[in-house]
């Protein structure tokens, strides 16, 4: 399903100075996803990646919940009939994966199942106190097969995802947090103000600094060392001659704030 930038109806994308949110907006739905959801923030994804002045993203929910999964009558339906979800929603966390800015999750009140999944490919993650957070496809007679079992490992282990995935019960957000899963617990009616703080933190880096540092740690445990390695100077000679380089190390000289243009 193509969506260009004028037809989003389920997804808004805000911008406020250096920071792009997107909003899956199906409040009414608890904003679980659906076909066009997820080609809608697919598109909203691919827009804001490495877009101009956008120097961070988060990834919210309108509303009390940030995503109840995927829409149960859509799910009942792929059985019955050809869906496209099978390729959809994997484009969907590429595209999430992908995009050049680091992006961060807030998840409040609900993120199970799929929208459990969602979340893994952002950078940073700021979670509810009481959020119902985790897999549980065991209990649906499936197991989670949108990437938990991939890129969960990646995160907090293969023992402690074999227990995520294998009981199908949803993590305690404060374990969440002490596993590395994510970043920050706190109220959930304090979770997108949170997130959004956490983005505004990372705009005042420099952007430039920071699209290669996320290049650099995507390809960490999926390159042999030397090549990392390789990779890594590389990036960092990519800098040696910008002005964000030279503003940074001046500002750092003159003691004062430094004022990065992304050049």
């Amino acid at each position: 399903m193509a969506i260009s930038d004028d037809d989003l109806e389920l997804v808004r994308v805000e911008r406020t100075d250096h920071r792009a949110d997107v909003v899956i907006d199906r409040p009414e739905k608890r904003n679980a996803m659906n076909s066009r959801v997820i080609a809608e923030l697919t598109a909203a994804f691919e827009r804001v990646s490495g877009a101009d002045g956008v120097r961070a993203v988060t990834l919210l929910g309108a509303g009390d919940v940030f995503c109840a999964g995927m829409d149960l009558e859509m799910m009942r339906e792929r059985v019955e009939a050809d869906s496209d979800i099978e390729h959809a929603f994997p484009d969907l966390l590429s595209a999430v994966e992908s995009c050049a800015q680091p992006v961060v999750a807030g998840i409040k009140r609900a993120a199970p199942a799929g929208a459990f999944e969602l979340t893994l490919p952002c950078d940073l993650r700021v979670l509810g106190a009481e959020a119902n957070y985790g897999v549980l496809e065991v209990k649906l007679g499936t197991f989670p097969h949108g990437g938990a079992t991939q890129r969960l490992p990646r995160l907090v282990g293969l023992s402690k995802t074999k227990e995520i995935v294998l009981t199908g019960e949803f993590i305690d957000p404060e374990e969440a947090h002490d596993i590395g899963l994510v970043h920050e617990v706190c109220p959930d009616v304090e979770v997108d103000a949170r997130a959004r703080a956490l983005a505004d933190d990372l705009c005042e880096n420099a952007p430039l600094g920071l699209r290669n540092a996320k290049r650099a740690l995507d390809a960490a445990l999926e390159t042999p060392l030397d090549e990392g390695l390789a990779l890594e100077r590389a990036l960092g000679r990519e800098l040696d001659d910008t002005a964000d380089y030279r503003e940074g190390f001046d500002a750092r000289l003159e003691g004062r704030e430094p004022e990065f243009e992304g050049k």
